[in-house]
Order: structure tokens, then C-alpha cells, then sequence
């Protein structure tokens, strides 16, 4: 036992980390939604995310479900789109996510109209045969960033952007 003049002290130390303690056991506690408990529907929207689920916290499973409801209405081909989209950004490094974070806050901020060329030009490029699309990404990649700027100001109604590659995101 504790001589006297110390028992106070630890006392309140323990009962210091503990409130400190639970908190944060209560955040990594068990998950919210299970995976087993999400219906057939959801779990085959959330699929990619399966081997993760059960860790997230309860707060990213809410938002996810949230999500998932809306694009349980979409048509099947778009829901595909989406499950393949949440299984390329579960591949991707967090360097590969803060660089995806970055470009759409760029694509975000452009004016509509300059948006609609950027989409524009990513359908044609998405369209030319492959030796096409990799010459582009190698054209790009050289690039220093004020010739990538210049080729992104100056897009025409025929112009191509290299693929997700050369932005420093994985593509299919």
C-alpha cells in the first residue's frame, strides 16, 4: 500500500487517465454497423470496403451509408462505376489520395465552363487507342509544371488530357 500522503496523489491519476482513456476507447470501441448487419443491397454497393469496414469508425460508416443510399438509386451501370471508383481509391497510396484531394480541389475552383473543357478533353483522351494515350501521359510527365499549366489554360474544343496516371493517380 501507498503511503498516505501519496494515495490522494495517485488516486486522481488514475482517475485522470482513465477519463482520458475511455474517451478514446469509446471512439475505437466496437463499430456502429457491422458488416453483417449492413443489408445485401449495401454490402454490395460498400463491397470494396469490406475487408475495412468493421475498424472505421462509426462517424466515416455513417457517412459511407449515407452515401450509399443515394447511390442505390442511381441506374446499375452508374452504382458499377462506383464500386469501382471506392476499389481504385482503397488501392491508392495516401500520397496517390492527397494528390486526388488536390486535383479535384483545382477542378472544383475552375469556372463551369472551363470544367466542361477539362471533362471534354478527358472523353477524347479517353477515347484515342492506347499507344495514343501513352505517348500523351509521356508527353505530360516531362512536362515542367508551367508547360502542364500552359497546355491546361490553352484547351481547345479538340484538344486531349493524358489519363489519371499523369495526374499521379492510378487508372484502370
Amino acid at each position: 500500500m501507498l503511503p498516505r500522503p501519496l494515495r490522494l496523489p495517485s488516486l486522481f491519476a488514475l482517475l485522470f487517465g482513465l477519463m482520458v482513456a475511455v474517451p478514446s476507447y469509446a471512439q475505437n470501441g466496437p463499430s456502429l454497423h457491422p458488416w453483417n448487419t449492413l443489408s445485401p443491397a449495401q454490402q454490395n454497393m460498400l463491397g470494396p470496403l469490406q475487408s475495412q469496414w468493421d475498424s472505421f469508425p462509426p462517424q466515416r460508416q455513417e457517412h459511407m451509408l449515407e452515401r450509399a443510399k443515394d447511390w442505390l438509386k442511381l441506374p446499375p451501370g452508374q452504382q458499377e462505376q462506383i464500386r469501382d471508383r471506392i476499389a481504385r481509391w482503397q488501392q491508392m497510396t495516401p500520397e496517390q489520395r492527397q494528390q486526388a484531394r488536390e486535383n479535384q480541389h483545382l477542378y472544383d475552383n475552375l469556372p463551369p465552363a472551363k470544367q466542361q473543357q477539362l471533362h471534354d478533353a478527358f472523353q477524347r483522351f479517353q477515347q484515342l487507342p492506347p499507344a495514343q494515350r501513352d505517348a500523351l501521359r509521356r508527353q505530360w510527365q516531362q512536362q515542367t509544371p508551367e508547360q502542364k499549366q500552359r497546355w491546361l489554360q490553352h484547351l481547345g474544343p479538340n484538344s486531349t488530357l493524358p489519363g489519371k496516371h499523369a495526374f499521379g493517380m492510378p487508372g484502370r
